[in-house]
């Protein structure tokens, strides 16, 4: 039997549906990619993510380490490998979904940075039209300067963008009041209803809103020379599993 394709627009809604995270409490399940580096380089991986979660570009500050041969769900560390735990910011649509709020999930891109300011996308892939998550498909592109936003505030970064309805607005802003307080800190931009948002448009009575890419740190790590092999959107996760980067 041929197993039909899925697009990550319905892998994002499998996962974010699941998602139980309590940004108030701090407990619950994320979606998480999951990323594998050199056992030689997780120093100056720490490092990176230190270096990111500081200037703001990171989803969270949260990440989970896993040794060679140990296994995360069904995927087993290979030998002289490393991987590194992140939160996806699709976290986020599953907070919104918890709260009744209904989220569409446009796409994810490369975001232009100006003196610390998000400018326009200037690469976008649609969920809807791929089986691969885009910011996965973008790493792997080279076409990325996130080290010169961490370094100097101007570049270009990951970053993916989801539409809601404008009868959520105020609502949608009371979680983002909430999430000022937590470990989630990765939503680049919000937009006005009607209006495009860093150049994309959006339905008429919706309006978007941009998160950064949790992905980005390992993309500093890659722009560095290191080997990186991301898998993004790989699964579930306790927070409470999970660690603060600055407390490593």
């Amino acid at each position: 039997m041929i197993t039909p394709l899925r697009f990550v627009c319905h892998t994002i809604e499998d996962y974010a549906i699941q998602v139980t995270y309590d940004p108030k409490e701090g407990t619950g399940s994320v979606v998480y990619n999951l990323s594998l580096i050199k056992k030689e380089d997780l120093e100056y991986a720490i490092s990176v993510i230190k270096d990111a979660y500081k200037t703001g570009i990171c989803v969270s500050g949260l990440i989970r380490i896993f040794q060679e041969k140990e296994v995360i769900d069904d995927f087993r560390i290979p030998d002289g490998v490393i991987g590194i735990c992140t939160m996806c910011s699709l976290t986020f649509d599953g907070i919104l979904i918890r709260r009744g709020i209904p989220t569409n999930p446009i796409g994810g891109g490369v975001v232009e940075v100006e003196m610390r300011a998000p400018r326009r996308f200037t690469h976008m892939i649609r969920y809807e039209y791929t089986t691969i998550d885009p910011l996965q498909v973008l790493i792997a592109q080279d076409i990325t300067s996130i080290t010169k936003v961490m370094r100097n505030g101007s570049g270009t970064i990951l970053a993916n963008l989801r539409e809601c309805h404008r009868e959520a607005e105020s609502a949608i802003g009371d979680i983002l009041d909430e999430l000022a307080d937590s470990s989630f800190s990765g939503i680049l931009d919000v937009g006005l209803p009607n209006s495009p948002l860093l150049d994309v448009s959006v339905s008429p009575e919706y309006f978007g809103i941009a998160a950064i890419g949790g992905t980005n740190p390992m993309a500093a790590i890659k722009e560095g020379g290191k080997w990186v092999q991301t898998r993004a959107i790989k699964g579930l996760m306790d927070v409470g599993k999970m660690t603060e980067i600055r407390e490593i």
